[in-house]
């Protein structure tokens, strides 16, 4: 059987040359706007549909407006192709108007090789049978988040202090990430991860809806089968905008994905 999320990021070819037809679903969203990660792997299928290559290895989002629940069209450019590296950028469509654009390098990470130094480590969190699964809302300001009730976060207990109504006053969240069919984690599942996690401004008790302008994701490595630690944090609020940076760690404890983006606090 299909799992959901391969279903809602399908793209089929529309019969013009390096452009794809998919639907949006109202089933990754918060509140009404379809989630940035989820909007992102479906560009990205469509990338890959025309690259040589098998992996994303760097994408960067821009978003316009929150595509509604629909069809959309994903037009693909394909700027440079390389031997190792190809790059590509797309224009996600609805009803003509262009809503996402997106600019990526392609490769194959299961290829690389090279010199390795990491100083960073996953966030420690408590077992995931100690954990508690996040629901599908609402958030502080009242959204709900339908996308919770496709995926499995497991918080720590009593965390994130917001949700309990205690904000714990630095602007960081960790948790177990996985999808609740029990999808086994890739790519496309990691640039869905980097965004899934509620805003870490909530815990300076922030209100309101937090839209993603831009999104930047680097792919490190494929991901081990099992639940994905995703960590979040932000250090610089400044006039209603913020931004936030992301590390994806497999079951194995090897980073997976990275990211920064930046967006706008609109307080309830």
């Amino acid at each position: 059987m299909t799992a959901d999320f391969d279903l809602d990021t399908a793209v089929e070819p529309t019969g013009r040359p390096d452009c794809y037809a998919a639907t949006v679903t109202d089933r990754w969203s918060v509140g009404p706007a379809p989630n940035g990660g989820y909007l992102l792997a479906i560009a990205v299928r469509a990338l890959l549909a025309s690259s040589a290559h098998p992996d994303p290895l760097t994408v960067t989002a821009h978003y316009y407006r929150p595509p509604v629940p629909g069809p959309v069209t994903v037009e693909v450019e394909r700027v440079r192709a390389g031997r190792s590296v190809g790059h590509l950028a797309a224009r996600l469509r609805q009803d003509g108007d262009e809503v996402v654009r997106v600019l990526a390098a392609t490769g194959c990470l299961s290829g690389l090789a090279g010199p390795t130094h990491v100083v960073g480590a996953p966030p420690e969190l408590p077992p995931p049978a100690v954990c508690v699964r996040a629901t599908s809302g609402p958030l502080p300001g009242g959204l709900s988040v339908p996308l919770m009730e496709r995926l499995d976060v497991r918080f720590p207990p009593g965390e994130p202090g917001w949700a309990h109504g205690e904000p714990g006053g630095r602007a960081e969240v960790a948790a177990w990430l996985g999808f609740r069919d029990g999808r086994e984690p890739d790519t496309f599942a990691c640039l869905l991860a980097v965004d899934a996690l509620p805003p870490a401004v909530f815990e300076l008790g922030v209100r309101g809806w937090v839209p993603t302008l831009e999104l930047t994701v680097h792919l490190r490595a494929l991901p081990a089968p099992g639940l994905l630690r995703v960590a979040v944090r932000s250090c610089f609020l400044i006039d209603g905008t913020v931004e936030e940076d992301a590390e994806v760690w497999d079951a194995t404890g090897a980073l997976v994905a990275q990211s920064r983006q930046l967006a706008r606090v609109r307080s309830a």
